[in-house]
């Protein structure tokens, strides 16, 4: 996984989460073609909210996302966003397939996964931040003296 920092005006981030999205009542809609078209869709609709999508992959009633975000989003707003004109665009798209598993212009599970990931382990960042001031890792700092 590439693990390039991007920067902003006032921030460098590196920011990836791993997004799962169900099939409302986990039925087994996705084929291999609307599998293709929903990714298609999920990096155009993450390109216009400044993401992009790194990695897509999914089976017959989920799909994993690795999203690459900016610092300045509300996660849940992005995922209902990214659900809601998915959900549109394969209705459109593939209505005649839909049809057969919901009458109601029905798609994805209201409820979602979504988990940070990083270039290291959880272990690794917790012993870094446990050392920060301590003997092992003393801060280098300039001593001013005393006033």
């Amino acid at each position: 996984m590439e693990n390039f920092n991007k920067s902003s005006s006032h921030a460098v981030f590196n920011i990836k989460l791993h997004i799962v999205l169900v099939t409302k009542y986990r039925r087994r809609t996705l084929t291999p073609a609307l599998l293709d078209y929903l990714g298609e869709a999920f990096a155009d609709c993450l390109a216009a909210w400044r993401c992009r999508l790194v990695e897509f992959g999914g089976e017959a009633d989920h799909v994993h996302l690795l999203v690459d975000i900016h610092p300045s989003l509300d996660i849940s707003v992005l995922i209902n966003n990214l659900k809601t004109a998915s959900a549109r665009r394969a209705r459109n798209r593939f209505a005649g397939h839909l049809a057969a598993f919901y009458a109601k212009p029905l798609f994805w599970h209201r409820a979602y996964f979504v988990g940070s990931v990083g270039g290291v382990t959880l272990e690794t960042v917790r012993a870094y931040v446990a050392t920060q001031g301590t003997e092992a890792r003393a801060r280098k700092t300039k001593t001013r003296p005393p006033a």
